[in-house]
This record gives structure tokens, C-alpha cells and sequence, in this order.
């Protein structure tokens, strides 16, 4: 049903002066690789593969290890986020009360699974085991608002409201 995307890398003059201006703040120091890829992903909103061997070369540390790290730990994602990332709950409250619906159905809208962007950077589709909102099953998110006691029509017009904001 989806296409897997492949998005360039664009670095803005001053993404690139922010992210040498952390290089140059933690080079030699210890334990640099964790703050490192912080400060990446803070000023990328992901972790390109340019951005990695940059770091690779100006701290001495190996790819490999910032791989790891950066798959060890969940707040990482090497796939650039839309301006809209849709999570919806998947949890047991929540998925006895049909998300699993409201996933399929926005999945199926957008043309992309969970844990993908629309190829326009619009939209980034992902679930998750419990929002903390039970009470008010189904929930999803869109950033940083919440939409709960969904039925499949309420969850579609959600969606529809932030396409609107995109048209």
C-alpha cells in the first residue's frame, strides 16, 4: 500500500553554524556522543546519515557506535518528522475501543504505516502503547494536542482539519 520515501538531506547556513558551534563546544570531551546526537536531533529533527559522519570524523567516534546509540534509544529517528506527527494509542483500553480502525483508516488516507512521513513532510503516521488518557479511549495525538473518545468518523475529521490547514 505505501511507498517508502527517501527524503535529501537540506542543511541551512545556519543549522550548519549551530551544529559546528556544538562540534567545536564538545570536542575532546568525554561522554560527547550522547549530547551530540541531542543536539542533532534538536536542530535536524532527525538524525541524517551526513549529519553521523560529520560526527564521526570531528569527534573520533566511530560510526558504528553512534549507530548503536542512536538505535538504542527510542527520542532518536533517523526519518525526517512531518509538521504534523499523528499518534495514535494503541493500548488495550484504546484498542478494544477500535484505533486499531482509526490507524488503518489513516494509514490508508495518507498512504503511509505508522512510524512514516508523507513524501510532502506534511504528515508522520505513528502508534503507541498508551497515551495515559484510558478514560478517554480511543485517543490520538496530533503534536501536542490531544483527541480522545474517538469514533472512526470523529478521528476522520481530525484529519481532515489538518489537511484544510495544508490546502
Amino acid at each position: 500500500m505505501s511507498t517508502k520515501v527517501a527524503f535529501d538531506f537540506i542543511e541551512t547556513e545556519s543549522q550548519y553554524q549551530e551544529f559546528q558551534n556544538c562540534i567545536e563546544a564538545l570536542k575532546g570531551q568525554r561522554g560527547a556522543q550522547m549530547p551530540a546526537l541531542q543536539e542533532a536531533q534538536r536542530i535536524y529533527g532527525y538524525l541524517p546519515i551526513d549529519i553521523l559522519k560529520r560526527l564521526s570524523k570531528e569527534l573520533e567516534i566511530p560510526m558504528e557506535e553512534l549507530y548503536s546509540t542512536a538505535t538504542f534509544y527510542a527520542q532518536f529517528t533517523f526519518v525526517p518528522k512531518g509538521e504534523y506527527t499523528i499518534s495514535i494509542c494503541m493500548g488495550t483500553a484504546c484498542y478494544v475501543k477500535g484505533a486499531g480502525d482509526i490507524l488503518d483508516s489513516y494509514s490508508s488516507e495518507l498512504k503511509i504505516e505508522p512510524g512514516e512521513t508523507t513524501a510532502d513532510r506534511k504528515f508522520t503516521l505513528e502508534s503507541c502503547r498508551c497515551i495515559g488518557a484510558c478514560g478517554l479511549a480511543p485517543v490520538l495525538t496530533v503534536n501536542e494536542e490531544v483527541y480522545g473518545r474517538l469514533s472512526k468518523k470523529k478521528a476522520d475529521k481530525v484529519l481532515v482539519t489538518y489537511q484544510k490547514e495544508n490546502n
